[in-house]
């Protein structure tokens, strides 16, 4: 976990809104889902990755359209610092992103 990120995935608001993130979508895979496995969730990962500019900003770390649960072998092809290639995230994405958590 980067420094930057440490308090936010540390505080209430964040555990809250994973929780309810997770109880959302039945606890599975929602990647592995669409392949039809079942596979328990336990990652929640923002689609518009969490980074020093966007950190305290509620509609990018607490809104459920900027959330996936997934498993952890999904969560490192999310990620190329895991092996996995990265997947780009669109200007529009972010626009859509709205007000669920807060």
């Amino acid at each position: 976990m980067k420094d930057y990120a440490a308090k936010f995935y540390k505080s209430n608001a964040w555990k809250q809104c994973r929780l309810n993130y997770i109880k959302s979508v039945g606890g599975l895979c929602e990647q592995c889902l669409k392949k039809g496995l079942f596979v328990p969730a336990v990652i929640v990962h923002h689609k518009i990755h969490i980074n020093e500019v966007n950190i305290n900003n509620p509609n990018i770390t607490l809104d459920h359209n900027n959330l996936e649960a997934i498993c952890r072998d999904c969560h490192k092809q999310e990620h190329p610092e895991f092996g996995g290639k990265k997947l780009k995230t669109t200007r529009s994405e972010e626009r859509r992103v709205g007000k669920e958590c807060r």
